[in-house]
């Protein structure tokens, strides 16, 4: 199976459980809410988030085994993955350890820290070991999963962990209507990441069977490979600086404007973060493709698959970027009321974000496949960026001065800095290619967003009632009227992008065909 093939395949899979996985999630959490009390789904996710703060500890291994893995797998280097894979389970032991170690002091204060809430302590440990139990599995025993992401099969793990993770969440409903336990909701989770890991592991061993799944080496093999545990410490400095631009804009409203204004944003951050994680999940696989064509040493092709993934992802960006420009302040007033319908400014900041994140994805896609997490100052610039203008804007224009942080330190770092640091150490030559080839690319987005303004503001329609039909029907038309001129227009007037069209043909008239 080629890389595109393997590409496509990781991004069907992802983005069809994604869906059903969201649908699940809004049909659940309304049963949960109503039958179990907000109280108790409280409860659940401040110990998942105390946990998520002790997962902090992992950030970096994933990533820079990962990297490393690419090469061997295109050789056929059994003997070098087995090491690899040994070294990830040492590291992964010794992080596993320290969350446990971590986890039962922080426990110690659970009195203190539940001391009003309704609920028994007895209960509160329950369910929190029951998450840390079910979270260590995955430093214990499924870190060979790894291999599957670098050898292009995360769909593997898709499909196995949605869909335990959806059957886990209706048995869970069944639980909450019908018994009402708290005991018995959250044993589910920690019965089904058993059973996630048990037919992981023998799904390992059907499919790689010459792994060897307890290495007798493992405290020597981690002195062979100093590099990758200096990547290891570079990649936690990337990791950890996107968790604080990610988790810091929540408190900085909180502190700066009110509470109110949380949920107003958080009404917005989860349109564009659902949308962001519905494209990652179409591009799964992608990173471990470029991986795999970086371990080739094929320039020109590098080259050209480069190319093609800027321009789609460039399209992507466009696209939704207009279409969310044109249809969110109805979607807000139809969805929730007038009152939560922000300023355009503020969508604009959000669609700006949103705009950058998604044309630098390939750069940081082929940053990370050449294992380039050296510029560590980098990270920590971008990070205290962020937080300066975000506190300085935000006490001056509120939401809109924060968002504002987030957007600058992306345009300085993710845009002008890490296309710098790739072709220059990466690719090896000039970053004005990189802009010369961005250009013409640039000049049809901006061709694209005056005409379709025009368009829009003269011809469509305006007068009618606002109701989920007429949005839809309002919606469909912007978004046909984008993908023509966007798409005809790069069709014609990029090659790297007509190229990505034919090849996509190719493979689906191969597929007919089969």
């Amino acid at each position: 199976m080629s890389r595109v093939s393997k590409s496509l395949l990781n991004a069907k899979v992802g983005v069809f459980f994604f869906i059903l996985s969201i649908f699940i999630q809004f049909f659940s959490r309304k049963i949960f809410l109503d039958e179990l009390g907000d109280d108790f789904i409280g409860l659940e996710s401040t110990l998942r988030s105390i946990l998520g703060f002790l997962n902090l500890a992992e950030l970096g291994i994933g990533t820079a085994i990962g990297f490393t893995l690419y090469k061997p797998l295109y050789n056929n280097n059994k003997e070098e993955i087995n090491k690899i894979i040994a070294l990830l389970g040492v590291l992964y032991k010794k992080i596993g350890l320290a969350i446990l170690f971590i986890g039962i002091i922080i426990s110690l204060f659970f009195p203190l820290i539940f001391s009003e809430t309704q609920f028994s302590l007895l209960l509160i440990y329950f369910v929190f070991y029951t998450l840390l139990t079910s979270t260590l599995l995955a430093y214990f025993i499924n870190y060979h999963a790894s291999l599957f992401g670098a050898d292009q099969k995360g769909y593997i793990i898709q499909k196995y962990f949605q869909s335990f993770n959806i059957i886990r969440v209706l048995l869970q409903v069944i639980v909450a209507l019908y018994y009402k336990n708290f005991f018995l909701y959250i044993i589910l989770e920690l019965i089904f990441s058993i059973l996630y890991s048990i037919i992981l592991r023998l799904k390992i061993r059907q499919i790689y069977p010459w792994l060897v799944i307890h290495y007798d080496e493992k405290s020597s093999v981690i002195k062979e490979y100093p590099e990758i545990i200096r990547k290891v410490k570079q990649v936690f400095f990337h990791k950890m600086s996107g968790f604080v631009k990610s988790g810091t804009d929540n408190i900085l409203i909180y502190a700066l404007i009110n509470l109110q204004s949380v949920a107003l944003f958080g009404n917005y951050f989860l349109v564009f973060s659902k949308l962001n994680s519905l494209i990652m999940m179409a591009f799964a696989g992608t990173g471990s493709a470029v991986g795999n064509l970086i371990a080739e040493d094929d320039k020109d092709n590098v080259n050209k698959v480069f190319w093609e993934l800027v321009s789609i992802q460039f399209f992507i960006a466009g696209f939704f970027s207009l279409a969310i420009y044109y249809t969110m302040d109805q979607l807000i007033l139809l969805w929730l009321g007038e009152k939560y319908v922000l300023s355009k400014i503020i969508l604009i900041l959000f669609i700006s974000n949103f705009f950058m994140m998604q044309i630098t994805a390939t750069i940081n896609r082929f940053k990370n496949a050449y294992g380039l997490y050296a510029d560590i100052w980098a990270a920590i610039i971008e990070a205290l960026i962020n937080l300066a203008v975000s506190l300085i804007l935000g006490s001056l224009y509120g939401i809109s001065g924060i968002v504002a942080g987030t957007v600058s330190s992306l345009f300085i770092i993710g845009v002008l800095w890490k296309p710098y640091y790739l072709f220059k150490y990466g690719f090896k030559k000039s970053v004005f290619s990189y802009w010369r080839g961005l250009f013409p690319i640039i000049l049809i987005f901006i061709f694209t967003s005056v005409s379709t303004n025009f368009i829009i503001n003269y011809f469509f329609i305006k007068d009618q009632s606002l109701s989920f039909t007429n949005w839809i029907l309002f919606a469909t038309e912007v978004s046909i009227l984008i993908l023509f001129v966007y798409g005809i227009t790069l069709f014609f007037f990029v090659r790297s992008f007509k190229t990505f069209v034919f090849r996509i043909i190719d493979l689906i008239v191969q597929k007919i065909k089969i």
